[in-house]
């Protein structure tokens, strides 16, 4: 059986040491070739590891300091080598484990991940993606907060990241590819999507793009990737975070209006069990930092156990699927090209 281990941020997240280990308990439940270790407090993590049966032989990196969720990034950065989320990622950096996987503030996260595991070879800037529920199956978004503004050629490499994730985690040979846009047609969106576009479509990349993507086409499933700048990435995930949200909410309040209502909840409750499960954002935590030399993985900080499992079922399963041999693969094709191409129009 070949082993996983992971670093977990044991003091990242608005429930921590607790819910960290509880998720880990879960993870470890479900996959036993997965082994932890965790870095923070050691007097505050050992009494629930002690209430674990699963997590009996786990470690613990002792680190004395934590970064705050309202810490700006460069006070994080500053105190960094203290903190437990800078030492979870230095057990990657090292070779130790192989991914990490942190609650705690994104952009120390982040910060921490680029100085230390250091972008790869050919990416100008790292981006967040995660995967959403949609009609069809998932869908892989990216940039999802870390890059505001982008260029051409960023939202390029997203897409052959985003590609390489979904191949990796879905296990789709080729991931159709799609720019989110305000419209369908060429002529719409800014000069720098147009010029992405382009790219994307020479048929000398090898990419299965598909073109511009509205909003609604993101629920709707119409292509495995959904590439765009982190600013109108991440307004459009806690858009749908919220939506789901709101439709929960709304459905359980309509069944309680009325004794017929109430009958007809139990009529449908084991459909609308299977619809909350399939919207539960829970199920889909775990956003991963790509274009990284190393495996790092956002959890959303205010989850529970449920939640941090999931993000931890990530970062096993880019492990487990080679999913940093396969983008180091596509982005080296992509960076010869260009270069190839380049060298062509300046003879």
């Amino acid at each position: 059986m070949n082993i996983t281990r992971l670093a977990l941020d044991a003091m990242g997240g608005d429930s921590a040491p607790e819910i960290v280990i509880k998720g880990a308990d879960a993870a470890k439940a479900k996959n036993p070739s997965l082994e932890f270790v965790f870095v923070g407090d050691a007097a505050q993590i050992k009494p629930f590891l002690s209430r674990s049966n699963n997590l009996k032989n786990a470690s613990i990196v002792q680190a004395d300091d934590k970064v705050e969720s309202d810490e700006n990034v460069s006070q994080a950065v500053r105190k960094g080598k203290n903190t437990s989320m800078w030492k979870a990622i230095e057990e990657v950096k090292e070779g130790r484990c192989d991914a990490v996987v942190s609650a705690g503030n994104t952009g120390a996260l982040m910060a921490m991940s680029k100085l230390q595991l250091r972008p790869m070879e050919g990416v100008t800037r790292p981006a967040i993606a995660t995967f959403l529920p949609t009609a069809q199956r998932q869908v892989c978004m990216l940039d999802l907060g870390a890059n505001i503004e982008c260029d051409a050629e960023n939202l390029v490499q997203f897409g052959i990241m985003g590609a390489a994730f979904s191949r990796s985690i879905l296990d789709i040979q080729t991931p159709s590819i799609g720019l989110l846009n305000v419209g369908e047609e060429d002529q719409k969106g800014h000069n720098y999507l147009r010029e992405a576009a382009d790219i994307l479509s020479d048929p000398s990349n090898e990419m299965n793009y598909q073109g511009f993507v509205e909003g609604t086409d993101i629920t709707k499933g119409a292509v495995d990737v959904v590439v765009t700048d982190g600013f109108t990435g991440n307004v459009a995930l806690k858009t749908a975070e919220g939506t789901a949200i709101l439709v929960t909410d709304l459905l359980k309040k309509a069944f309680k209006e009325s004794l017929l209502t109430r009958i007809a909840y139990l009529l449908a409750r084991a459909a609308l069990m299977r619809m909350r499960k399939r919207l539960d954002p829970r199920v889909h935590n775990g956003a991963v930092f790509l274009g990284l030399n190393g495996i790092a993985v956002k959890s959303h900080g205010g989850t529970d156990a449920i939640g941090y499992a999931s993000a931890i079922n990530v970062a096993a399963s880019l492990v487990e699927h080679g999913f940093m041999p396969d983008v180091q693969k596509a982005l080296k094709k992509y960076t010869s090209q260009n270069q190839a191409e380049n060298a062509r129009k300046e003879a």
